[in-house]
């Protein structure tokens, strides 16, 4: 495992972030990652060099179970050894239904927030804080001043922004210079090689300003590991599903991740796949990886500790530039324009 610069911070990461959104979520009653099977899975991270760990404080049912989890873990570790991320925006429900104020980004939902994630975690401090959305009904000079005191107390190191509009995550660091304000470091985007949508204006921004790029869903929920076929020429939406894949119990999968900017990826990740001697899933983590704008660290997750380990393998992956920009390329169609 190698370990690249979190954007333009002094803190160093592994190639690749794990995720633990799945940890203690229910879905249709059913848990798709115990207690047992976290603490197993970030062994697994660990034993691979991965020092990054990403989760959330509404991760798990109920909310902050996720966090608790990591906490526990970690009670049995160097806590210096690893860079811990949680985020904050969303209404919490850990304890029963939200309040008026226990949702957004203003001052009292984040302080409230900041408290109840570090005791989960077990820990005095974050090493990046992001705010979950962008939060229309805040001024976004609260949210970041109040993030800039978390800074000043010690309790967060670096500052994140997850999805937004480019124009909003220009806007907050523009609000940070001119109020002299602690500014995003981090980013964390839906992000990867067949997303039906562009945000290309948004990673330039990252570019531009030297964010790191941590971006979540790089495999598109699993349709960019190959194990999906297409069920409809004329419908890039339907898709046939092994079972037990997420596809074939989850309504939204096609919506959301399959398109046909993504069948056309697909194709390509798979023929550079089979040159390089590497599954869909490695190259199409080992494409992210190699961004030059930015550093570009995917948050990969995974529900037995074999799919973390074929997704720790892609840092093993070289892709040449001719086979980059083969999958870049095959986002356009033969007009230039992006496929829908």
């Amino acid at each position: 495992m190698d370990y690249r610069q979190l954007g333009n911070t002094g803190t160093r990461v592994s190639e690749l972030c794990f995720g633990t959104w799945r940890f203690g979520k229910e879905t249709g009653g059913v848990v798709e990652t115990d207690r047992e099977e976290a603490h197993e899975l970030l062994d697994t991270a660990w034993e691979n060099g991965i020092n990054f760990i990403d989760s959330a404080n509404v991760y798990g049912t109920p909310h902050g179970l996720s966090e608790e989890y990591v906490g526990e873990w970690l009670d049995d570790h160097d806590r210096e050894d690893f860079v811990v991320t949680s985020k904050v925006y969303f209404p919490y429900n850990g304890d029963g239904e939200p309040g008026p104020n226990d949702r957004g980004l203003g001052r009292k939902h984040i302080r409230a927030q900041i408290e109840g994630t570090l005791d989960r975690l077990d820990t005095n401090y974050l090493d990046v804080y992001y705010i979950h959305r962008w939060d229309e009904n805040t001024p976004i000079e609260e949210t970041l001043r109040t993030l800039d005191e978390l800074v000043n107390e010690g309790k967060v190191h670096y500052l994140g922004a997850s999805t937004m509009a480019a124009w909003q995550l220009t806007k907050a660091l523009w609000t940070s210079d001119v109020e002299g304000l602690q500014r995003f470091d981090v980013t964390q985007p839906l992000h990867h090689a067949g997303y039906y949508e562009d945000v290309r204006e948004y990673l330039e921004v990252c570019a531009d300003q030297d964010l790191a790029v941590c971006n979540y869903s790089p495999l598109a929920g699993g349709f960019l590991t190959g194990k999906y076929e297409r069920a409809d020429p004329d419908d890039p939406e339907a898709v046939e599903a092994p079972d037990g894949a997420r596809g074939s119990f989850d309504d939204f999968f096609g919506d959301w991740y399959a398109s046909e900017r993504g069948w056309q990826v697909l194709d390509e990740v798979r023929a550079v796949a089979d040159e390089v001697d590497a599954t869909p899933a490695q190259v199409s983590l080992r494409w992210l990886m190699d961004w030059d704008d930015f550093s570009c660290i995917p948050i990969v997750g995974a529900r037995t500790p074999e799919q973390l380990e074929e997704n720790v393998a892609a840092t093993e992956v070289d892709l040449s530039d001719e086979q980059w920009d083969r999958i870049m390329d095959a986002r356009y169609d033969p007009d230039g324009d992006l496929w829908g």
